[in-house]
């Protein structure tokens, strides 16, 4: 798996990731049952509010050879803010929308 990691921008003053990059590493969460090797390929947040240049980002992800998207916690939870993304479910759709079916998408 070649993965696309997609953050919160509102986090990232605060937030560098440790805990995402552990997720993987130890296949937790959405990366649990995983068995074949990961390879991060970038890290990059959504652009900010409302999350319409996270499309672009995924795409350039892609270029970049990424065959996954993943959204943080942040996005999905959050965490460590308290406040979920109220356009994490639209975000998700417009960048699997563009990119089409030969890219995954991991919550």
């Amino acid at each position: 798996m070649k993965l696309g990691i997609i953050r919160c921008m509102q986090t990232e003053d605060y937030c560098p990731g440790t805990t995402d990059f552990k997720v993987v590493r130890e296949r937790k969460g959405a990366f649990q049952g995983i068995e074949e090797d990961i390879e991060i390929i970038g890290f990059i947040n959504c652009g900010g509010c409302p999350g319409k240049k996270a499309v672009l980002r995924a795409r350039e992800l892609k270029k970049r050879g990424a065959d996954t998207i993943a959204f943080t916690s942040c996005i999905q939870l959050g965490t460590p803010i308290g406040y979920p993304c109220p356009f994490a479910k639209k975000m998700k759709e417009l960048i699997q929308n563009d990119l089409g079916e030969d890219i995954k998408i991991i919550d």
